[in-house]
């Protein structure tokens, strides 16, 4: 097995299979001064003329340690200038980072490294950074993502490669156990700096790496570290191949509106519900995720029962909603609600979205309509989606709000226009009107603004229907 191989070799093997460095590629080695970055440097010290790559050593100050945090720092600088490779360092407050925006000290640390190695990379127009992590490193991730209940995604674990922003984000030193590369630090003689918070145990990492792991090693297999890393490797070209299936069945399915097609009266067999359980949950999972949705399997399961119209809607985390839509499946920002108090309302309208004003007992719901469709509705009904934007405000009429319909000559104020609609008085303080900016371009029950109207060259177009209740 790899794992098992000199750590030279093994790394060397790593990066010819995978092809994680090519030849003058420009490389920054993340080094954090522990052991397996130290070695991971030592390695492609050795090896840089036979890869033909440039090395750089890239260290990033968390200052969660204080002295300890600044003497990790100092001990990568003579390291890199007792190697003679070109030096870079980083830092910036966690702590602050981890405060603002409600993150887990080693969330925001990771957070933080990265955002500085890319943009490192990017201004020193490097191709790559490498990172140490260890097959150990792999072990830890898919068990604690599998305790924390992960699909085939999250059981891959760390990827050997993956890009951020463009930059090559690298992992030669994923088949080698820590065991393995402590030993080929000894061989050379080279120290290392021991961070003490790996042993701290309200972090969840450090309890599996010196708790759980070795129990279940010595209990049950001790070769569970490379059996966990096996089946990384099988979720991992099992991901591969999945979702590049999903991606085409999404834009197969999805229409321009971004629905998803469920099933096709016309062709039984196209659609969603037409597929094994399997792709179902997958392409789901794409179309939820296109939303930046943090879902879960439980989001994914309720979404696929109201797609076979087990229920009727789904609420989603950041307030959206899924909702099956004859042979469609909508997915959309939930509705805004205006409650019963007071005289009048007012609220925003997403497109696409809804908007439920319980004072006025109606409902609004606003669809994007391709340019190729929107000449089915009757002329007047639709409104330009490039003047509107992504969202209209709605509120009820005052008095002296001014309105031009469509096909009409001039702007009348819209008492009058009620007047000649036989709109009766006690319903026009509630009756909803949409404004772009200060401009009314919608009013119930007319045809849209005669400025904002929809027209063969006008491209997309915005449909605003409005129906009583929820």
């Amino acid at each position: 097995m790899l794992y098992y191989q000199p750590v030279r070799d093994q790394v060397l093997t790593t990066i010819r299979e995978r092809g994680l460095l090519r030849a003058g590629d420009r490389v920054a080695v993340a080094v954090s001064g522990g052991a397996d970055s130290v070695a991971l440097m030592r390695v492609l010290l050795t090896l840089r003329s036979e890869l033909g790559i440039v090395l750089a050593v890239a260290h990033f100050n968390h200052g969660l340690r204080g002295v300890d945090s600044d003497g990790d720092e100092r001990f990568v600088a003579e390291l890199a200038q007792r190697h003679d490779l070109l030096f870079f360092a980083g830092r910036a407050d966690v702590r602050e980072h981890a405060t603002a925006h409600k993150l887990s000290l080693e969330h925001a640390a990771r957070e933080l490294r990265y955002e500085w190695l890319v943009e490192l990379a990017r201004q020193q127009r490097l191709e790559a950074i490498a990172t140490a992590h260890t097959a150990d490193d792999q072990a830890e991730t898919v068990l604690m993502k599998f305790l924390r209940g992960a699909g085939t995604k999250g059981l891959a674990g760390i990827h050997p490669v993956l890009l951020r922003d463009g930059i090559r984000v690298v992992r030669p030193l994923l088949g080698a156990l820590r065991t393995e590369v402590e030993a080929y630090l000894h061989s050379l003689s080279q120290p290392w700096r021991e961070d003490e918070s790996n042993r701290d145990a309200c972090y969840a990492r450090n309890r599996i790496r010196h708790e759980l792991l070795p129990l279940l090693e010595r209990d049950y297999n001790p070769n569970l570290r490379e059996l966990l890393g096996e089946a990384a490797e099988v979720a991992l070209a099992e991901e591969d191949y999945w979702q590049g299936k999903a991606d085409c069945f999404l834009a197969q399915w999805r229409d321009q509106s971004g629905r998803l097609l469920l099933c096709d009266k016309l062709s039984p067999a196209t659609g969603l519900l037409a597929e094994p359980l399997a792709v179902q949950r997958r392409v789901l999972k794409g179309f939820l995720e296109a939303q930046n949705l943090a879902i879960d399997f439980h989001h994914v399961e309720a979404v696929r029962r109201c797609a076979s119209d087990e229920t009727s809607q789904v609420e989603l985390p950041g307030g959206w909603l899924a909702r099956r839509d004859g042979d469609r499946l909508d997915l959309s920002p939930a509705p805004q609600r205006v409650s019963k108090e007071g005289d009048g309302y007012e609220c925003y309208l997403t497109i696409p979205g809804r908007c439920v004003l319980e004072v006025a007992e109606l409902t609004l719901r606003a669809t994007l309509v391709p340019a190729g469709e929107a000449a089915k509705d009757p002329p007047g009904s639709l409104l330009i989606a490039s003047k509107v934007g992504s969202k209209l405000l709605i509120r009820n009429w005052q008095p002296g709000d001014r309105f031009r319909p469509a096909h009409t000559g001039a702007e009348e104020k819209l008492k009058r226009l009620f007047s000649e609609k036989h709109i009766p008085a006690q319903q026009r303080p509630l009756w909803p009107v949409a404004l772009v900016g200060s401009q009314i371009v919608w009013v119930r029950g007319f045809p849209v603004s005669h400025e904002f109207a929809w027209v063969t060259s006008s491209g997309d177009a915005v449909r605003i229907d409005d129906f009583a209740g929820e």
